[in-house]
């Protein structure tokens, strides 16, 4: 693959990113309008373990406009990187957030829209010191890729892992705790992401006019990515039904991104063709985009305005406010009687210090 090839094929991978970043944070906002609505009309709700849901329009428009945002990102990781793919899906708690503010009632304050800007600038850094190279062209390479020994670790550890969350920690802590929900959809998320890499390399070797559907790789990858996408939609509308969307977006995206960005190291090694400057630029986006999210959810409940910041920060300070010197306030005859008892209490405090010796009298 030339050069010019490799470098258009990385924005068209980064337009597709983008876009599935604004599909997919307006997917969470029409699917907790959905699950809203169906609590006022008193049906069974998700986190109980029912599916009323799947009555209701609002809750299929945002799976929908997931499952676009799902398909850009499909094509996303075609054509760019995971390394870069993954993180910037910190767009779309951005436009979960701002839409949240407006359709849900759920406030954002100065802190939230200084995290925007955090998000914006860390995907920013991360887009400039993304690898640009792919290491992985087709199936066979896959195949190859797949058998790495520590990825056959990391994929069991997965697995485990996410069937104890399931069957021992979720029955009893899922809908306490909104780390347990968004951890199992989380970890498989990593295996997802490479199963979308691995069908997105072959369907790009079908339309080269390569029999990929032959491969019996193809089909296990796209079996596999049935599963990992039905967890973790369940999960994921679980946390959505019990918990907070500001709360359980970016905390799904932190974990989620991490888990990628791992899984990408061991099974990809694509951050083996990067310097040490893209990588120290990589990890200070990715933790740039980490604090974004903090400020836009931690501090979510202070009530906290530009009325509130000092008078030196607001468009009304002229730079002379501080230039003014003390003024003698005229004195009444209430100011000169608590000046009178102050004065008299200072007296009789100095004569009992001087009769009792050093005992401080109270």
């Amino acid at each position: 693959m030339t050069a010019a090839a490799t470098h258009v094929d990385f924005y068209i991978g980064l337009g597709l990113a983008i876009s599935s970043s604004i599909f997919i944070g307006g997917s969470f906002i029409l699917k907790k309008k959905g699950l809203l609505r169906l609590a006022c009309k008193g049906s069974m709700r998700a986190g109980q373990g029912g599916h009323a849901y799947l009555k209701e329009w609002l809750w299929w428009a945002g799976l929908l406009s997931m499952g676009a945002g799902e398909a850009a990102n499909f094509a996303a990781y075609a054509f760019a990187p995971a390394t870069l793919v993954t993180p910037l899906g910190a767009l779309s708690v951005l436009v979960s957030a701002v839409l949240s503010s407006y359709f849900l009632n759920e406030r954002l304050n100065i802190h939230g829209k200084i995290g925007c800007v955090l998000c914006i600038l860390g995907s920013t850094v991360m887009v400039f010191h993304a690898p640009q190279e792919e290491e992985v062209d087709s199936l066979s390479i896959m195949a190859e890729k797949l058998k790495d020994p520590g990825f056959v670790v990391f994929a069991v550890a997965v697995v485990v892992s996410s069937l104890i969350l399931i069957f021992c920690v979720a029955p009893h802590y899922g809908q306490k705790n909104v780390l347990v929900y968004v951890l199992i959809c989380s970890i498989i998320g990593s295996l997802s992401v490479s199963c979308v890499k691995g069908l997105g390399i072959g369907i790009k070797q079908w339309f080269a006019g390569t029999l990929v559907l032959k491969d019996p790789l193809f089909w296990v990858l796209l079996i596999c990515l049935v599963i990992c996408i039905s967890t973790q939609i369940n999960y994921l509308n679980k946390a959505l039904d019990i918990f907070n969307t500001s709360i359980v977006t970016p905390i799904y995206y932190v974990f989620f991104t991490t888990a990628v960005m791992a899984c990408s190291a061991i099974l990809f090694k694509e951050w083996y063709s990067m310097s040490a400057d893209s990588i120290i630029g990589t990890i200070s986006g990715f933790l740039t985009i980490i604090l974004g999210i903090f400020l836009l959810n931690a501090f979510k409940d202070i009530t906290f305005t530009w009325d509130t910041l000092p008078l030196f920060l607001r468009g009304g300070y002229k730079g002379q406010q501080w230039e003014q010197h003390y003024v003698v306030l005229p004195q009444t005859t209430e100011t000169e009687e608590l000046l009178s008892e102050g004065a008299n209490k200072a007296h009789a405090l100095d004569k009992s210090i001087r009769r009792n010796g050093n005992v401080a009298v109270a």
